[in-house]
């Protein structure tokens, strides 16, 4: 029980950080503004690790490595503490050192597709409904990160009754992409253990 509150914790905290310089790496690479609540937000959360990286870590064509570089630095910090505490706590062995990468680059890009998903819901669910200047501001933030995925579908996709249909067949293809993520993690994983 202990372990399963010790990891919750951690995947909240490690959600939050590594979610925020992400979402930091998609807002810059979209040219989407920063002078929202969301965009300051991501800012005040991310700026303590993304901004002494950005120091030794340019952007290449127009990529933030500092961002992407913070993010898998905290999700090997995640992946290592999860260890840690299943050493103190269960007994377990050490692991490897690629394993543990590999774990961290696999946990990362789970992160990604959940995020982008919960990005798809919220487009969807405040497209639907009018609201206060708040819930435009932030339909407009997850249209504008998720416009480069809903752009094709929209084009093959035809409304249905004034219904845009695009985001549900995105949410489906992002589900797809997270069962083959957990199998090929699994294919990988006993390659290299």
């Amino acid at each position: 029980m202990l372990m399963q509150i010790i990891s919750f914790l951690l995947e909240v905290a490690y959600s939050l950080l590594a979610g925020s310089c992400v979402l930091r790496l998609a807002m810059q690479r979209l040219r989407v503004s920063f002078a929202n609540p969301a965009g300051r937000f991501v800012m005040a959360l991310s700026n303590w690790i993304v901004l002494p990286l950005r120091k030794a870590l340019p952007s290449l064509a127009g990529w933030d490595t500092a961002s992407l570089v913070a993010a898998l630095l905290l999700a090997l910090l995640h992946q290592a503490l999860l260890w840690g505490a299943a050493v103190l706590l269960a007994g377990a062995g050490a692991p490897a050192a690629v394993p543990l990468l590999v774990l961290a680059v696999f946990d990362l890009l789970r992160l990604l597709l959940g995020g982008l998903f919960g990005l798809l819901l919220l487009s969807a669910v405040l497209s639907w409904v009018q609201g206060g200047s708040a819930m435009n501001v932030m339909g407009h933030l997850a249209e504008q990160l998720c416009a480069p995925l809903l752009r094709p579908l929209r084009r093959l996709l035809p409304l249905v009754g004034g219904i845009d249909l695009a985001p549900l067949a995105a949410m489906v293809l992002v589900q797809i992409a997270q069962m083959l993520l957990g199998g090929l993690q699994a294919t990988v994983l006993r390659a290299v253990g």
